[in-house]
């Protein structure tokens, strides 16, 4: 009874949410690949030639400047990502949006990225990112192109579903018995079967492989869909540590040198001097009245749980704050280490092509599935016709 009862649950529910799983894991294995994939379909944008790589980089506000004459009226950058290697270009993103919108193109009111070369000022491109591939790509993932409001909700939920379905998968796969033969199917399929056999070993034993890696990648994409659920995971880990120790940074209270005129030119040197090994720098532009000027270093590119953030009083150019990854602890830790768990950014390129391989095995589970009940419900048509 109980087995049939969870037979029932699972069909209905991987018909239900079968097309979202699908297009879900299939746009997120996509984007496991991203940043690799930019540099080599946007070499031009993101990379420098040599020639230019030992001039002296220009002030940063003036680079903000040109970035924001590439702008039409109402427009305005958000966002800078720069890089201390000296073969990239800087980038200047541009960012408005309805938040209640429905659809991706109604809830990107603009969307642009500025691509200028650090060292002489120039723009040297300029991106539509409300219709560039991976940016559509990453939108299919986050909301299926519904906007945030409705398609966030929609893909939240589905990846609930979707953990029950894994959960009661694993119930449904375990052998009925020991023998060797049953054993042999449940872990390995055979490819000399007939189709149909084929294709159900391929849900039993793709599923199997990939369920722990799968519950991670639906639990971490849970933690940014649901404020209350990433409430209750960080709490939990934050039971299972002792409390954080406050860490005193030497560098807290010093004064920046000021050498441009303008305060965030300065943070911006002294950083770029510091860390000149750092994967990359992001700024998120705050109003000048605003007290502090926070700046987000990533020590490795493509992690963002590896990171120090300054934060700087625009007045004086006193280090207010330092917050560092590594002194992280408990729910916080895992709060900074949920993108990289998710994307499989955590350990290079071999977690990345897990992570990728694992979610290709996940969107294969809704068609492998949908042709398990569709042969299933053929044959009982056969049945009743008799």
């Amino acid at each position: 009874m109980f087995r049939k009862a969870v037979i029932w649950l699972h069909k209905w529910l991987g018909i239900i949410t079968g097309i979202i799983v699908f297009l879900v894991s299939l746009s997120g294995a996509v984007y496991c690949f991203q940043d690799e994939l930019k540099l080599v379909v946007y070499t031009d944008r993101y990379m420098l030639p040599s020639s230019e790589q030992s001039m002296p980089t220009r002030p940063l506000s003036e680079l903000l400047d040109v970035a924001k004459s590439q702008l039409a009226d109402g427009q305005d950058v958000s966002r800078i990502d720069l890089y201390p290697a000296r073969d990239r270009n800087w980038v200047f993103r541009a960012v408005g949006t309805d938040e209640q919108a429905l659809g991706h193109w109604n809830y990107f009111r603009y969307y642009k990225r500025i691509f200028v070369n650090p060292y002489n000022a120039e723009v040297v491109g300029i991106e539509d990112s409300k219709n560039e591939f991976f940016q559509l790509v990453l939108q299919l993932h986050m909301n299926l192109l519904l906007g945030k409001t409705y398609g966030h909700a929609v893909v939240g939920y589905s990846t609930a579903i979707f953990v029950v379905l894994l959960l009661s998968g694993i119930v449904l796969w375990w052998p009925k018995n020991r023998k060797p033969k049953t054993l042999k199917r449940s872990f390995w399929f055979n490819a000399r079967v007939k189709w149909k056999r084929l294709n159900y070993d391929l849900h039993n034993v793709l599923g199997f492989y990939s369920f722990f890696i799968a519950l991670l990648l639906c639990v971490t994409g849970l933690v940014f869909s649901f404020p209350g659920f990433k409430k209750i995971y960080l709490g939990f880990f934050d039971r299972m540590t002792s409390e954080a120790q406050t860490e005193t940074h030497p560098q807290l209270g010093e004064r920046i040198p000021s050498i441009q005129p303008d305060a965030l030119d300065n943070t911006v040197i002294f950083l770029l001097n510091k860390y000149p090994e750092a994967g990359m720098m992001s700024i998120r532009l705050r109003d000048a009245e605003e007290p502090l000027i926070d700046v987000q270093i990533r020590m490795e590119e493509g992690r963002s749980g590896n990171f120090k953030w300054y934060y700087v009083r625009r007045k004086t150019l006193q280090i207010e704050k330092i917050i560092q990854s590594e002194d992280l602890k408990g729910g916080a830790k895992m709060a900074a280490l949920n993108y990289d768990l998710h994307t499989g950014n955590i350990g290079g390129f071999g977690t990345k092509l897990l992570a990728c391989l694992i979610a290709l095995f996940c969107a294969s589970l809704p068609v492998t599935g949908y042709i398990l009940w569709w042969h299933k419900a053929k044959k009982r048509r056969k049945t009743y016709k008799k």
